[in-house]
């Protein structure tokens, strides 16, 4: 729970980031590339070129921070973009590396306007964001593992039939690996896919 002066102080950013949202978003992505490269494939490469990401990420840091003392407000949007964590295999240990270079970003954008006082009420502010976080995609995890024929993370399949259904639509058609049975669906659903591509070192 987060203390009145932290919720006061987070409120107080709200024009500072309306103004400088992305830039300091851009200077989290390339410090937090720059330092764990290993966490580039859990990031859309075309987003982040056109500076779509950024923008996205931004947006919801300056909603979490004009909604601080009222989090529930949020909570959709938080589902929604859980989904896509959910979907890349974002974990708990991912949030405090976020934190580490999304208070740095802060800290070097802004400068001496960024005081002891504010890092520390976006520290705490952060660490209660990241929770909620943390317990919405932890609740997907285990239902998607709980499920008739569900999983957690990645599974193996393979390809047994291609149909070019038009000249722009080709339609691809798997079974697990294992032969096992795989939940069924609801209409709008999308999956992650990852294929090893020759010559690279990564998925």
């Amino acid at each position: 729970m987060l203390s009145q002066k932290t919720i006061e102080i987070i409120k107080s950013t709200v024009p500072v980031l309306e103004v400088k949202g992305t830039e300091i978003t851009t200077v989290f992505y390339k410090n937090l590339f720059t330092n764990h490269p290993e966490l580039l494939n859990i990031f859309n490469h075309a987003n982040q070129q056109k500076g779509r990401q950024q923008t996205a990420l931004a947006n919801t840091v300056l909603a979490a921070a004009t909604y601080i003392d009222k989090l529930e407000t949020i909570i959709p949007v938080v589902k929604q973009i859980a989904q896509k964590h959910r979907s890349l295999l974002v974990k708990p240990e991912h949030y405090p590396i976020v934190g580490e270079h999304l208070l740095g970003a802060i800290k070097e954008v802004l400068g001496e306007a960024a005081t002891e006082e504010i890092i520390c009420a976006w520290a705490d502010a952060y660490g209660v964001i990241a929770d909620v976080f943390i317990n919405i995609e932890k609740e997907m995890y285990d239902n998607a593992a709980t499920q008739k024929g569900g999983w957690a993370e990645f599974k193996e399949f393979k390809v047994i039939e291609k149909v070019k259904e038009s000249d722009v639509i080709t339609s691809f058609y798997l079974v697990p690996n294992d032969n096992s049975v795989v939940p069924t669906f609801k209409a709008g659903q999308y999956i992650t896919v990852r294929s090893k591509v020759p010559g690279e070192n990564f998925f």
